[in-house]
């Protein structure tokens, strides 16, 4: 019974991929993950966040033995209820070396999503809080080296692509992992958080090349599903249309474009990376389609069974770059993976578990969106 959801994403995978004519290719099946995973500990830091939540369940299907820590700052415990009693729970900070060393001990792979995140609200209004998270990945990284962990898995962000190519409404580029710093591209994050991102990226690669632990910066795109909160564009969008505001808030002009990529495809990616990747390298999980957020918001009126009257263009508010889509050339190669659920389809989902338990009504969406 705990585990029927991520099944579910084992048998969806495998037939969308199939129809997609991989059948038979030498790349690596998502039922095969429980031929790495099973028995092997594993540790998942921001276990009980949005993403980590979802990763959490999907190794428990593949029959890892599972330990989350968790400060509960930002994620919630009961994210975890389908899966309590199948695992192991740490809370603490993952920034006293005590406490990283006491979760990260008889570990054989981490993956380390704990992090101070938000949407754009909060990533630009609290940039002394994503700059904590570099000594954050440090706890994290030395803990796992001195335990002699074969692997990290990294959530990195597509923050750490420079802005000067995500700048234009018309060129909207695919961003490839060499653009971005250290691999050869240029070095100009998107704000502090994206420099924290490209620092912990740098940090872990130090830490493969000195200790030989193998590291993997996973570079996740625009993650939108069940258990978001509305501090992010998705959520937001579906909270003020369950809320029925009309005149409708939009920030900025609407243009902007995002990769929306479901969370489930998400969670795929990095077990994937977690189980086929050695060494160190970096890799971008996210889709490759532009979406405007008016064709988003668009979805959702369709899936909500509402429309305003009017949109209201809020030019005042943090809107980031204008457009961001990944190339999956690499992750395509290596791991046979690529995002499969469509914007319509992930929106209805999304749809349906946000109206059953939405958390913010009208009087409070605006504090909302500019929290963790």
């Amino acid at each position: 019974m705990r585990q029927a959801v991520p099944r579910e994403w084992v048998a969806e995978y495998d037939e969308r991929l199939s129809a997609a004519g991989h059948e038979g290719s030498a790349m690596p099946r998502l039922a095969s993950l429980r031929d790495y995973y099973s028995g092997r500990a594993v540790l998942v830091t921001g276990g009980a966040s949005f993403i980590g939540s979802h990763l959490v369940e999907l190794l428990v299907a593949a029959g890892a033995v599972v330990r989350v820590a968790d400060d509960l700052s930002s994620g919630r415990l009961d994210h975890l209820d389908a899966v309590r009693t199948s695992i192991a729970f740490d809370r603490g900070d993952l920034r006293d070396p005590t406490f990283a060393r006491a979760s990260v001990a008889g570990s054989r792979v981490v993956f380390h999503l704990a992090a101070a995140h938000g949407g754009r609200g909060y990533i630009d209004t609290h940039p002394v809080e994503c700059l904590n998270n570099i000594s954050l990945d440090h706890a994290v990284f030395s803990a796992a080296a001195q335990a002699g962990v074969q692997k990290v898995v990294f959530a990195s962000s597509a923050c750490v692509y420079p802005t000067q190519l995500q700048a234009s409404d018309q060129d909207r580029q695919l961003l490839r992992e060499t653009d971005a710093g250290f691999e050869g591209g240029e070095t100009s994050p998107d704000g502090e958080y994206g420099w924290a991102k490209l620092t912990g990226e740098l940090q872990l690669r130090a830490f493969h090349r000195q200790h030989g632990m193998s590291g993997v910066a996973c570079r996740i795109f625009t993650s939108y599903g069940e258990r978001e909160n509305e501090t992010h564009a998705v959520i937001a969008l579906i909270a003020k249309a369950v809320a029925r505001l009309d005149p409708f808030p939009i920030w900025g002009n609407g243009l902007q474009t995002r990769n929306f990529t479901y969370v489930h495809d998400t969670a795929v990616g990095l077990a994937l990376a977690g189980a086929y990747l050695n060494g160190f390298t970096t890799l971008n999980v996210g889709s490759p389609r532009h979406h405007t957020i008016l064709e988003l918001a668009d979805e959702i009126f369709e899936h909500v069974g509402w429309r305003p009257q009017r949109i209201g263009h809020e030019l005042d508010r943090p809107v980031g770059v204008r457009s961001r889509a990944a190339d999956v050339t690499r992750s395509e190669a290596q791991l046979g993976w690529s995002p499969i659920v469509s914007l319509r389809d992930g929106v209805e989902r999304t749809v349906q578990w946000y109206a059953k338990r939405a958390t913010a009504r009208a009087g409070d969406l605006t504090r909302a969106l500019m929290e963790r």
